[in-house]
């Protein structure tokens, strides 16, 4: 997706990437390190993936970290997060909301001290107030979806808004990215979306695997990579729109989920349907990403449920090393 010439920009430059240990961020890092540029990755896991990056254990809700880490860099791509299913949302709140606001506040305001060439931020699908399609700049008037996290990502959106509203400062870019999928997810059983806690009942031995819903609700599922391409085209391109929507742009059915995944290794299941669907639709337009950046995904879903799997196989328990935020 990538073109070659873009891909040559990065060579030589220091890139920062944090969360770089995480879904999109390891394959941020792979990308650029491929490029030749002079990547660090910034995490709490204590994983090291790449013998060309250099990785740092860091904790970003200090200020004083940020200022250290984005000093003297080219390039800073904000990916890390806080991860959890639904139900973790609800019972620790504060576990996602806190460090999300503190870390996201600092990285950027850091790199605006420091005068970072180019930044971009990853902020949610979550952010949106609840629709059906999601369109940029249509459904932010009212409360986020993801009642939490979506408050704390749209709080870095404004945070990047007023950099320009006071220092007319253009060389922040945002996404949104959708439900993303993909090598190095996370799958913990204790707090893992749809896509890895499937996989980690089948691999468990489930007969049959119990689906929460009806499996009527509808996701955009994005592929891990594809959706790291288009952030990396987002700072290249720093598109003068508040932000972009980056996703598959197809809505899949729970059921379509199911369905797929069986091709990829059988196994039995059943819809509990006391549990709650969830929003009935969550689709993205990706039409602005198209036209203004190049992006274009491609991936079908039942590859990349196949590469994803086969990664999982090999790597069941990485995600015992990755920071758990939701472990007093």
């Amino acid at each position: 997706m990538i073109s070659q010439e873009i891909l040559n920009s990065f060579r030589g430059k220091k890139c920062t990437v944090t969360g770089g240990t995480g879904l999109i961020g390891r394959e941020i890092v792979t990308i650029l390190a491929d490029a030749g540029a002079k990547v660090t990755s910034v995490s709490l896991d204590t994983l090291e993936l790449d013998d060309r990056v250099t990785y740092i254990r860091m904790d970003l809700c200090s200020f004083g970290n940020c200022k250290l880490l984005t000093e003297d860099e080219d390039y800073v791509f904000h990916v890390a997060g806080v991860k959890g299913s639904i139900d973790v949302t609800k019972s620790k709140p504060a576990s996602f909301f806190v460090p999300l606001l503190q870390f996201n506040a600092n990285v950027l305001e850091a790199c605006r001290i420091n005068e970072v060439e180019k930044v971009v931020y990853t902020s949610s699908i979550g952010a949106y107030t609840s629709a059906e399609v999601f369109v940029e700049g249509v459904g932010d008037e009212g409360p986020p979806m993801d009642m939490y996290p979506g408050w704390a990502k749209r709080m870095a959106e404004m945070q990047i808004r007023l950099y320009r509203e006071q220092y007319g400062l253009k060389n922040f870019a945002i996404v949104r990215p959708c439900n993303i999928y993909g090598p190095g997810d996370n799958f913990d059983p204790d707090n893992a979306m749809v896509i890895p806690t499937l996989m980690y009942k089948i691999a468990r031995g489930d007969d049959p695997v119990e689906v929460w819903g009806d499996g009527s609700a509808i996701r955009d599922f994005a592929f891990s990579r594809e959706v790291a391409e288009g952030v990396i085209l987002a700072l290249y391109h720093q598109p003068d729109i508040p932000y972009l929507n980056l996703g598959s742009g197809v809505g899949y059915s729970i059921k379509q989920l199911v369905e797929t995944l069986q091709q990829v290794t059988p196994f039995n299941y059943h819809f509990d349907t006391t549990k709650s669907n969830g929003f009935p639709r969550r689709v993205m337009d990706i039409t602005k990403a198209r036209e203004l950046i190049g992006y274009n995904p491609s991936m079908y879903l039942h590859d990349g449920l196949k590469e994803t799997w086969e990664w999982f196989l090999e790597n069941r328990e990485e995600y015992k090393q990755k920071k758990n935020y939701f472990k007093e």
